[in-house]
């Protein structure tokens, strides 16, 4: 091989080289605008917590709460219905799961208050239940720790993340 087929073979192996490199550039800065969109909006960042002051609610009192668009129940429990959801074996539930493990403190219950069968609203009519729930488009009844006890839902209200600030105020996210 000469010198000049040598040098030919070089430079057009660089020009390959940085035409493919520049076109993949070109791809990365051209698709990035369309994969950025999908990240979630600012308006929805801004509600990735929600803060709640607990002091306001009595006892047997519920607040609702939007946390990501959802209605968020934050309820101070009665003793009573604690006593009433503690008792309770897991072979009666369609979704066996302790109140222990779906509760911080026995006394506040926060769950996303979206019926797990169809996504309707349930409303605080007990249904029987102290401090349960009724979604009354399909007869789902829920405990007063969220869980489902009859009806078509297949699963209990779903508990979002949260932790106590302090004795006063939780963040919901």
């Amino acid at each position: 091989m000469s010198a000049a087929t040598h040098d030919e073979a070089t430079r057009r192996d660089f020009l390959y080289v940085f035409s493919g490199a520049a076109a993949g550039v070109g791809v990365a800065v051209t698709a990035w605008p369309f994969i950025d969109q999908m990240n979630p909006s600012a308006a929805t960042q801004a509600l990735a917590t929600t803060e709640v002051p607990l002091a306001p609610i009595a006892e047997g009192q519920q607040i609702t709460v939007m946390w990501q668009g959802k209605p968020t129940w934050v309820r101070r429990r009665t003793a009573a219905e604690i006593e009433q959801v503690r008792a309770m074996s897991n072979s009666e539930l369609k979704d066996p799961q302790p109140d222990q493990e779906r509760v911080k403190k026995p006394e506040w219950l926060v769950v996303i208050g979206i019926c797990t069968h169809l996504g309707c609203i349930p409303n605080r009519d007990n249904a029987g239940q102290p401090g349960g729930y009724l979604c009354a488009c399909h007869g789902s009844v829920y405990d007063a720790s969220g869980r489902i006890l009859r009806g078509p839902a297949p699963l209990n209200l779903a508990v979002p993340p949260y932790e106590f600030v302090s004795d006063t105020l939780i963040r919901i996210g």
